[in-house]
């Protein structure tokens, strides 16, 4: 696997996440919501101003500092992904960094450029491409679009479930959007799969100790 083909993958799922905020964002209101497939997909507009699933941190100076994070991280991944390639990792691994990466680069654009570009969300009114009295908020401010929403089951429990017995019940709860599941995508597989990804670049350092030890006995 080559450097331009990580660029391709993570340009296709920027094009996709960006392309259906954008669409959420100028064709739907606040909290609208449509039934695509019934009781277990729909698609429900939200904003978050924190992290993945509708987590938050640390108010304003965190909202900036996550940003910043992002950022930084998307920088450096890049650079790393450079490094695996050619150290000739597994087209498994490098495909899941991929995906880790252009979810990172699709929720910074979000925080970074959204609060600029459009206007605020308010009511029943729909946002604007760059309005004329200018965005919602300023450089770093911006709010993520989530949209994704898969509540498989929703319903009151039975009472003999421990600690919340009879309470009223959603699974799967957040929304969340296409660079959220890029990222879960990428870090799940990673930790499935991790084994197979790094062991044939842990051996040689295995092998290159135990040379070691033969030579020098008292090692």
């Amino acid at each position: 696997m080559k450097y331009r083909h990580v660029v391709f993958i993570v340009i296709l799922i920027l094009v996709i996440d960006q392309t259906l905020k954008f669409w959420i964002k100028t064709h739907m209101f606040m909290q609208q919501e449509f039934v695509i497939f019934p009781n277990w997909f729909r698609i429900h507009f939200i904003e978050n101003e924190g992290m993945a699933y509708g987590l938050k941190f640390g108010g304003d100076f965190g909202k900036i500092l996550l940003t910043m994070f992002r950022l930084v991280a998307v920088v450096v991944g890049f650079v790393y992904m450079k490094k695996l390639i050619k150290e000739k990792y597994s087209t498994g691994l490098l495909i899941c960094g991929s995906l880790i990466l252009a979810g990172a680069a699709g929720n910074l654009i979000d925080s970074m450029f959204y609060g600029l570009i459009f206007n605020d969300s308010v009511g029943y009114e729909v946002a604007k491409f760059m309005p004329a009295g200018g965005g919602y908020g300023s450089f770093l401010h911006g709010r993520v679009v989530d949209m994704l929403y898969f509540p498989i089951y929703e319903g009151y429990l039975p009472k003999w479930v421990p600690f919340k017995g009879g309470d009223y019940f959603v699974f799967f709860r957040p929304v969340f959007n296409v660079a959220d599941a890029a990222i879960s995508t990428g870090v799940i597989t990673i930790l499935l799969f991790q084994k197979r990804f790094f062991g044939k670049h842990m051996q040689p350092k295995a092998v290159e100790h135990s040379d070691a030890v033969a030579k020098d006995p008292v090692a």
